[in-house]
C-alpha cells in the first residue's frame, strides 16, 4: 500500500481562529483557506472547492389498505439555495504538480446569495450549509475535507406589520353531561407581533367565569415546525415557555394586567422556504373542568433584530399604555422591562430544555413534546435607551395654580 504523505487536510473559515465559529447571512462574503500539510513531496492533480446549502424535508407515513395490507408512504423534497464551485489548484495542460513537504495554504472567497434560509435541524427536515474541499492525486483515492457553517437570516421586527398589536376574544358555553353550566369569556391582547429571544411578552387578558365551577387561565408560547413535500404537510409542535394564572371562581372576573412570559433562546421564525417553516404563536386558554378548553391563539414572529432605540420602542410603550387605558388599568402600568443583550440570551441556550408548564398543559394543547428549535446566533449587543416623557418633572396633583382673581 502506498504511503499517504498527507498529514493534515482541513478547511478553515476566517474568524474561526478566535475560538468562535462565524455566523453568516445572505449577501455576505465567505472567506477562508484550505490547509494542506505534507510529510513529503507529493504529486497533486487538482484541488477543488464546493460550497453547498440545502433545505430538505423527509418523513414516512404508514397507511393501511385493508385489514391485512399495510404500506409505507415516503415524502421527500429538497431545495438547493447555495451552489458554488471553484478550483484552487489546477496544473496547466493537465500536468501533475509536485508540492514539496510542509504546510500549504490555498485561500478562497465567495459571495452568498442575497436571500437565504436560516440554518435548521429538525426531526423531519434540515437546512445545512457546508464547504467541501477535494484533493485529487494520481493513483491515490481522493481526499476530502468538509466544514459546516451557520447562516442566520435577519428578521427585523421593526416593520409596521410586526409592530401591530394582536388581540382576540372567545367565549364558550361550559357543558357537562349535556347540562349547561354557564358562559366563560376570554379576551387577550399583546402590544405587538414581533419579539426577540430574551424579551418579556406582557399579556393583557380578561377572564369572565359565568360557570358554576372554578376555571384555570394559562398561556403558552408554542413553536410549530411545518415540513412540506409532494403536496403533503407534516407538523410538529412544542411548548417553549408557559405561565399559569390564579384560578377564577364561579361568577368571578379576573384580569391579567401584563402577565409576563419570557421568551427563551429559541431560533428565529423561518417564513420563506419551500420545504419547511418555523412559526410561533401565543396560546391563551382557560381550562374548564368537565369541558373542552376555551382557546385563543395570537400569531407571533421571533426575530433577530430587536426594537430600534427610539421610534419603535416608544411606539411599543405607547401601545401598551393604550391597552391599560382601554381596560382601566393605568395605575398598574409599570416600567417595561428592556430586552437583555443578545449574547446573554445565547449563553443560556446550552441549558437542557425542560417543559416550563405542567404536563397537563402539553396534553391540553395537543402538543408534541419534542425538543424545540433553539438559537445558534452570533453575539448581538443591544442596550435600549431609558424611557422618557415630555416633561421629566411633571407637577404634583396636590399643587394647582392659583386663580389670578382670588
Amino acid at each position: 500500500m502506498l504511503f499517504d504523505k498527507v498529514k493534515a487536510f482541513v478547511v478553515e473559515l476566517d474568524g474561526a481562529r478566535t475560538g468562535t465559529e462565524p455566523v453568516f447571512h445572505g449577501g455576505q462574503a465567505v472567506a477562508g483557506r484550505v490547509l494542506l500539510e505534507l510529510a513529503g513531496a507529493a504529486r497533486v492533480g487538482a484541488l477543488r472547492l464546493r460550497a453547498r446549502g440545502r433545505a430538505r424535508a423527509h418523513w414516512t407515513e404508514s397507511r393501511s389498505a385493508g385489514s391485512s395490507t399495510a404500506y409505507t408512504q415516503s415524502y421527500s423534497e429538497r431545495v438547493e439555495v447555495v451552489n458554488h464551485r471553484a478550483t484552487l489548484l489546477a496544473p496547466d495542460s493537465g500536468d501533475i504538480a509536485t508540492l514539496p513537504a510542509g504546510r500549504h495554504e490555498f485561500p478562497f472567497s465567495f459571495q452568498l446569495p442575497i436571500s437565504l434560509v436560516t440554518s435548521f435541524e429538525g426531526k423531519h427536515g434540515s437546512v445545512r450549509y457546508s464547504i467541501k474541499a477535494t484533493l485529487h492525486r494520481p493513483w491515490v483515492p481522493a481526499r476530502c475535507a468538509r466544514k459546516v457553517f451557520t447562516v442566520i437570516e435577519p428578521v427585523d421586527i421593526n416593520t409596521p406589520a410586526l409592530l401591530e398589536p394582536q388581540a382576540g376574544a372567545r367565549e364558550k358555553v361550559a357543558r357537562s353531561w349535556y347540562c349547561t353550566r354557564g358562559l366563560v369569556c376570554l379576551s387577550a391582547k399583546i402590544d405587538r407581533k414581533g419579539y426577540t429571544p430574551g424579551e418579556v411578552i406582557p399579556i393583557f387578558a380578561e377572564i369572565d367565569n359565568g360557570s358554576t365551577r372554578a376555571v384555570q387561565p394559562r398561556a403558552a408560547l408554542v413553536q410549530t415546525q411545518t415540513f412540506m413535500a409532494r403536496g403533503a404537510r407534516k407538523q410538529k409542535r412544542a411548548v417553549v415557555a408557559s405561565v399559569d394564572g390564579e384560578p377564577v371562581g364561579p361568577g368571578r372576573r379576573a384580569l391579567w394586567p401584563g402577565r409576563a412570559l419570557r421568551i427563551p433562546p429559541v431560533g428565529p421564525s423561518i417564513l420563506h422556504c419551500r420545504v419547511l417553516s418555523v412559526d410561533y404563536s401565543l396560546k391563551v386558554f382557560v381550562d374548564i373542568p368537565g369541558s373542552s378548553n376555551l382557546l385563543l391563539e395570537l400569531p407571533l414572529v421571533i426575530g433577530t433584530v430587536p426594537l430600534h432605540p427610539l421610534g419603535s420602542r416608544s411606539a411599543s410603550v405607547g401601545s401598551r399604555a393604550s391597552f391599560l387605558q382601554d381596560w382601566g388599568l393605568c395605575t398598574l402600568m409599570d416600567r417595561p422591562e428592556a430586552p437583555p443583550e443578545y449574547s446573554e440570551v445565547v449563553r443560556e441556550s446550552q441549558l437542557v430544555y425542560t417543559s416550563q408548564g405542567p404536563s397537563s398543559l402539553l396534553h391540553d394543547l395537543g402538543v408534541i413534546t419534542e425538543g424545540p428549535y433553539f438559537a445558534c446566533l452570533q453575539e448581538f449587543r443591544y442596550c435600549p435607551p431609558p424611557l422618557y416623557s415630555e416633561d421629566p418633572n411633571p407637577p404634583s396633583e396636590a399643587v394647582r395654580p392659583r386663580c389670578m382673581t382670588c
